[in-house]
């Protein structure tokens, strides 16, 4: 049953999932908040700034880009790296949504 069945699910529901995957390692979570702290960086500060080799940053960064969670532009021969605020905007919208309705729902179980 190999198949992830994503063809099942809404689009939304698809770009939810893809964006937290993207965040569900915490590399990707540090790299995240050194760049909403400095705003804007080139990758070797972010390597500078995490305990991992470069091409691991890289691999996190490239994930995090995929997802569409920040975005990268070359500026000679570095890429400089920031948040992507739409993607963020997303999640916020989503999290709000369900923390609202689980806190009016009025649940029997547990």
């Amino acid at each position: 049953m190999g198949a992830t069945k994503t063809e099942h699910f809404t689009d939304k529901q698809n770009a939810i999932a893809t964006l937290a995957k993207a965040l569900g390692h915490p590399a990707r979570i540090a790299i995240i908040e050194y760049l909403l702290k400095v705003d804007t960086c080139i990758c070797g500060d972010i390597v500078n700034e995490l305990p991992l080799a470069q091409p691991t940053v890289s691999q996190h960064l490239k994930e995090l880009k995929n997802a569409g969670l920040i975005k990268g532009e070359i500026e000679g021969n570095s890429i400089c790296y920031c948040i992507d605020e739409k993607a963020f905007q997303k999640l916020q919208a989503y999290f709000t949504n369900i923390s609202t309705k689980a806190e009016n729902k009025k649940s029997n179980c547990c």
